[in-house]
C-alpha cells in the first residue's frame, strides 16, 4: 500500500523587503536566490508573508503582516480595494505608478525585444487618475461574496444577492459594490438604483450555475459629451418586471441618453449574437476627438479612457510623419478611430479588422465625419493581408498596427517585413508581446523611439507607441 504524502507546511517569510513591481499588479522580493511574487505589497514595504504556490525558481505569496510600510505606500481611496482586485496599484502613489510602468516598458523592450535603449522614457500620465473610464460592466448574482470581516460579524444581516464584479477564481459569486471610483459618480447612482429596485420588488438575479433569474448584467457607458448609455441584460423574459426597471431608470434618472435592453436566455453573457432593443433615446451615444465624432453602439469597441485615447492618437499620428501623400494601412482598426484621426493628412487609409460589426461602425463613422479616403475591410488579418490585397489597395508608405493583447500573428509579422513600408507605428496594450514582435522584425526594422501612455491608472497596465523604421 502506498503512503500518502504529507502536505508540506507552507513557507513563511519574515521581514522581507519588497524591491520591485512585477506583472499583474504583483510586487517582487528576492530571498536566498529565489524570487517571490507578493500580493498586497508595494516596493519599499517590509512584510511577513505566507507562500501558497512554491516552484523551483519562484514562489507566490500573500502578505500576512506589514512590518514597515514603504514611504511610497498610500491609503487606497476605494472602500473595496482589498477585495476587488481591479485596481491593484491604488496603494501606490501615482508618481510611483508611472515610474514602475515606465520600467515595465523599458524592461520588456530590452530583455524580450533585445533592443539597446539609451534612456527609460517617462510614461505620459493621466490628468485625472480616477473617474477616467467610459465603460464598466457589472454582474448580478443571487450569491454575494462576503469579506472575512462580514463573515465574522454575527450581528450583521447578510443579504445574499448583489451586483458588482466577479472575483478571481469565483465565477459564480460577485463582490457587491457600493462605489467604484473609476467612472463618473452617476454610474454609481445607476447601479445602486437598479439594486435597490431589485431588493424592493424581489426581482431575481441570474444564477450562472442553474441558468435562471431575471437581472443578469448592467453595462454603463458615457462620453465627454455627457451622453450616457445603459444596457440591461436579463436572463428571462419577464415583461412586467423588465418594464418596472426600465421605466424607473427613465423617470428617475432622466439624463440617461440611451436606455437599452437585451433578453439573453443562453448560458453565456456574450452580447455580439444578441438583439439589442431600445427602450428610450437612440441606440448609440457619441464621442468626440478633435473635430471628429464617433457613434458608439452597445456592441462597439472604443478606448475606455477617452481623454488619454486622444493623446495616444496624437502621438501615433505624429510618429507616422505624414505629409499628405501617404497610403496608410491601419491594421486591427476596430471602429476606425485611428484611421479617421489620420485621414485628413494622408492620401488614403486602408483599415483591416476581424470583427465585421466593428467595420460597419467604422464605415458609418467615416461617412458621418465626411471622410471619403478611408476604406475598411473585415477578415482574419493573417489571411486577408496578402499579395493580392496589396496589389488591389497599393503598397503602404506607413503601417499603423494596434493588435489585441496577444500581439500580431507570426504570418502578419512576416507579411509586414515583406511589404517593407518605410515606417511602422506599433500601438500596443501589452508591451511583452510588442517586444516579442519587434524582436521578430529586427532584421528589417529598427526601433527609433517609443512613448508609453497610461490609459489605466491604478492598474499595472500601460499602452506603448513605438516607431519603427525600415533598415
Amino acid at each position: 500500500m502506498s503512503r500518502k504524502k504529507k502536505n508540506k507546511e507552507p513557507e513563511l517569510l519574515h521581514a522581507v523587503t519588497v524591491s520591485d513591481m512585477a506583472a499583474d499588479g504583483l510586487a517582487l522580493a528576492r530571498e536566498n536566490d529565489k524570487v517571490y511574487f507578493l500580493e498586497g505589497a508595494v516596493p519599499g514595504d517590509v512584510v511577513d508573508a505566507r507562500v501558497y504556490r512554491d516552484k523551483k525558481r519562484y514562489a507566490m505569496a500573500q502578505v500576512t503582516r506589514l512590518v514597515q510600510p514603504s514611504p511610497d505606500r498610500i491609503a487606497a481611496a476605494c472602500q473595496h480595494f482589498e477585495h476587488c482586485g481591479g485596481c491593484k496599484w491604488q496603494n501606490l502613489s501615482y508618481e510611483k505608478q508611472l515610474q514602475y510602468k515606465g520600467k515595465q516598458v523599458y524592461d520588456a523592450l530590452t530583455r524580450l525585444g533585445k533592443i539597446s535603449l539609451s534612456e527609460n522614457v517617462p510614461v505620459l500620465g493621466a490628468a485625472e487618475p480616477y473617474h477616467f473610464r467610459n465603460k464598466l460592466e457589472f454582474t448580478f448574482s443571487p450569491n454575494r461574496w462576503f469579506t472575512p470581516e462580514e463573515l465574522a460579524d454575527e450581528s450583521l444581516v447578510k443579504p445574499q444577492a448583489g451586483v458588482g464584479f466577479h472575483l478571481p477564481g469565483r465565477f459564480d459569486k460577485v463582490l457587491h459594490v457600493q462605489e467604484c471610483l473609476l467612472m463618473d459618480e452617476r454610474m454609481n447612482l445607476i447601479r445602486n438604483h437598479v439594486h435597490a429596485l431589485a431588493e424592493q420588488h424581489g426581482l431575481t438575479r441570474y444564477n450562472i450555475r442553474e441558468h435562471h433569474g431575471l437581472l443578469r448584467t448592467l453595462t454603463i457607458r458615457h462620453t465627454t459629451l455627457d451622453q450616457w448609455m445603459v444596457l440591461l441584460m436579463v436572463g428571462e423574459n419577464q415583461p412586467e418586471n423588465l418594464e418596472l426597471v426600465l421605466n424607473s431608470l427613465a423617470t428617475d434618472l432622466p439624463w440617461i441618453t440611451s436606455l437599452l435592453y437585451v433578453v439573453n436566455t443562453k448560458k453565456n453573457d456574450t452580447l455580439y449574437d444578441q438583439e439589442v432593443l431600445v427602450w428610450k433615446g437612440k441606440e448609440v451615444i457619441e464621442e468626440q476627438l478633435e473635430g471628429l465624432r464617433f457613434e458608439i453602439s452597445a456592441k462597439s469597441f472604443f478606448q475606455t479612457n477617452s481623454r488619454q485615447a486622444l493623446r495616444l492618437y496624437e502621438i501615433t499620428r505624429d510618429y507616422a510623419g505624414l505629409t499628405g501623400e501617404e497610403v496608410v494601412y491601419d491594421l486591427y482598426t476596430g471602429t476606425g478611430s485611428i484611421a479617421q484621426f489620420v485621414a485628413s493628412r494622408v492620401k488614403k487609409v486602408v483599415g483591416v479588422e476581424y470583427v465585421e460589426a466593428a467595420v460597419e461602425d467604422a464605415r458609418k463613422n467615416a461617412l458621418r465625419n465626411g471622410i471619403d479616403n478611408c476604406s475598411f475591410f473585415a477578415g482574419d488579418m493573417k489571411d486577408l493581408l496578402n499579395d493580392e490585397f496589396v496589389a488591389i489597395h497599393g503598397k503602404p508608405d506607413v503601417v499603423i498596427t494596434d493588435p489585441p493583447r496577444a500581439g500580431m500573428h507570426p504570418d502578419v509579422v512576416e507579411m509586414l517585413c515583406r511589404l517593407g513600408a518605410p515606417r511602422i507605428v506599433y500601438v500596443s496594450c501589452n508591451v511583452a508581446t510588442q517586444a516579442r514582435d519587434l524582436d521578430l522584425m529586427r532584421e528589417h526594422y529598427r526601433l527609433v523611439k517609443y512613448q508609453p501612455v497610461d490609459m489605466f491608472p491604478q492598474t499595472a497596465h500601460v499602452e506603448n507607441v513605438a516607431l519603427l523604421e525600415k533598415i
